[in-house]
């Protein structure tokens, strides 16, 4: 698994870059990370608390690339917060600047893994989507899950309304933070490795945020800009890439 930065450049199609160009950018990450092009599953994220499962779609014989739907949109773009491989063969992409990453691997009794990818925003993260997420892999066999929370806006950066704040502890209890100036916040990332942790799920987190590093996309800090990546890609290939 890995988290993009700036260095890799903007991958989303719906922040106003230049379509060929962001398909590019994902052409050399699936190049540099050993996949086929256009492999790598991206979603139209909506904030939702919906979890979708990508199933492997064999190709025909001397079937052509079509960029478009192969870079994760079109057809493929399914509109979910949450994405699931039930047996770790599909890469897997998640996009922010500001909200939390969550990249899944979990091993089957079989031998097998199951991945997942999650974007919990603050609406996602209180309606549910982790759980959703983790619930799903359960459900597709996975077992011993470990997470990862990627770059994302942390407590001290992400004020809030105070009764937002309150509302969110109401749903969340611990999730209210005070920002680095003394105003309200949130604290997501911390928030989501709790949540995670409760639910018997070993958790790994950068700890880098958004706003304050300069090398990650953050949309609080820069209203217009790109998006980084959350992925997740299967094993034997990250064995050669990593």
């Amino acid at each position: 698994m890995a988290f993009t930065s700036t260095a890799e450049g903007n991958l989303a199609l719906h922040v106003g870059d230049h379509a060929p160009e962001v398909l590019q950018r994902r052409r050399r990450l699936e190049d540099r990370l050993g996949l086929e092009p256009g492999s790598l599953r991206f979603m139209n994220q909506t904030h939702s608390v919906t979890v979708h499962t990508v199933e492997p779609r064999p190709a025909a014989p001397n079937q052509q690339v079509d960029p478009a739907r192969d870079a994760g949109v079109g057809e493929r773009s399914a509109e979910a917060d949450a994405l699931l491989s039930p047996d770790g063969s599909i890469p897997l992409a998640v996009m922010v600047a500001d909200c939390v990453p969550v990249v899944f691997v979990a091993a089957r009794d079989d031998g097998g893994l199951v991945t997942a990818v999650a974007h919990a925003g603050r609406n996602g993260l209180l309606g549910g989507i982790l759980t959703n997420t983790v619930e799903a892999i359960r459900e597709a066999g996975g077992a011993r899950i470990h997470a990862w929370i990627g770059p994302a806006v942390c407590g001290a950066c992400y004020e809030v309304p105070a009764d937002m704040a309150s509302d969110a502890a109401a749903v969340m209890p611990g999730i209210e933070a005070r920002t680095s100036w003394g105003t309200p916040s949130l604290d997501l990332p911390g928030a989501a490795a709790t949540l995670l942790a409760g639910l018997d799920v070993d958790v790994t987190s950068t700890g880098v945020c958004t706003v304050e590093d300069q090398d990650y996309y953050s949309y609080r800090r820069d209203a217009r800009t790109g998006r980084l990546a959350g992925i997740v890609w299967p094993a034997q290939l990250s064995e050669r890439n990593t």
